[in-house]
């Protein structure tokens, strides 16, 4: 018996950061994000050697230990034991001997929500390996728990939701860490013009966002006062974003992405840097209406939307920068699981 799953990687398209605490409990946070053809995946296959083997594929990545009910929290491992610890703790379901093997189609630190997608696709694995009575709000803020509270990681709450969902959705961040998923059916025309228009472009650098996360956390705390207005004005896009997107107003996107990339840079210090000032400069120049990071800033993936036949002017504009374009698709389904 072999147990698999796969959960998709997303473009954080307005709102990025509303989701992060404390703001979302003071203020209530709005996100609106979409699933694209990029995904995490998990590969469980029980063993019956009182082994427990945990393998990153495609690299010299991996670990063996005793099959035990806590494992240790283990470098380059924490997600995978976060996982396994809090599965087995919740639901009774060890020690177990197994190797569980996953492998990301994009780099950790791109801006796309992988670590949080990577816990979702492992979570899902033992979700189907158990069949374990747990629904798709129940799976996001598992998965949600066990990196932010059980691993201690920084970050919000979009990217588990998105992963488990998929499609578009506009997200709604309360206290008591409540969280609506509300999911848009886009018009066939407008999902096709979008993705069409859209240029994806991986600027072959990588960061690590709890930096630019716990200094937004620091600013919200002590009442920034220019950086609590910028994530008010985030939030007001992404109600701009969702209404633009079901009015089919597709010529106001680029004005939103810009809107919003002007004030996420006023969140924390580190958002931006020359690089990417001047990768968003040359497409604007080219013929980009707007634009963002995908993430929290500071490297990986940025995309801009480039409207009458622009995009490909755009790409070749922003490659001689030192990245590339990175062709995709929207996708509409969420974290799925089987067994073979």
């Amino acid at each position: 018996m072999i147990i698999r799953s796969k959960a998709p990687l997303r473009l954080g398209l307005a709102g990025g950061g509303t989701d992060v605490s404390p703001y979302s409990e003071l203020f209530g946070g709005a996100i609106l994000n979409a699933t694209i053809n990029l995904y995490a995946y998990s590969t469980i296959e029980p063993l019956d050697n009182g082994k427990i083997e945990f393998v990153i594929d495609g690299t010299d990545q991996k670990i063996s230990f005793d099959s035990v009910s806590e494992l240790p929290i283990t470098k380059e491992f924490e997600l995978f034991i976060g996982v396994y610890n809090r599965v087995v703790k919740q639901f009774k379901t060890g020690p177990l001997s197994f190797r569980l093997t996953s492998y990301i189609e994009a780099p950790q630190g791109s801006g796309l929500g992988t670590s949080s997608t990577l816990v979702v696709s492992m979570l899902g694995a033992f979700v189907e390996w158990f069949k374990l009575p747990l629904g798709q709000y129940d799976i996001a803020h598992l998965a949600y728990e066990i990196e932010r509270i059980d691993l201690g990681m920084s970050g919000g709450k979009q990217d588990q939701y998105a992963a488990t969902f998929g499609g578009f959705n506009y997200m709604e961040f309360f206290g008591d860490d409540k969280v609506i998923v509300n999911p848009l059916q886009l018009k066939s025309e407008v999902l096709n013009e979008l993705e069409m228009n859209l240029l994806l472009y991986f600027t072959d650098t990588q960061r690590l966002s709890a930096k630019i996360i716990n200094e937004q956390v620091k600013n919200v705390n002590e009442k920034n006062e220019k950086s609590v207005e910028a994530m008010h004005n985030l939030k007001e896009q992404a109600h701009q974003m969702k209404d633009g997107l079901l009015k089919g107003e597709l010529d106001k996107i680029g004005e939103v992405l810009r809107f919003g990339w002007h004030n996420k840079k006023l969140m924390a210090t580190s958002i931006s840097n020359d690089l990417i000032d001047r990768i968003y400069e040359t497409a604007i120049k080219n013929g980009a209406t707007g634009g963002k990071i995908s993430g929290a800033g500071g490297g990986g993936f940025m995309f801009f939307y480039c409207p009458g036949n622009t995009k490909i002017k755009v790409a070749k504009a922003i490659e001689a920068l030192g990245g590339k374009m990175h062709s995709f698709h929207f996708t509409s389904d969420g974290l799925k699981t089987w067994t073979i």
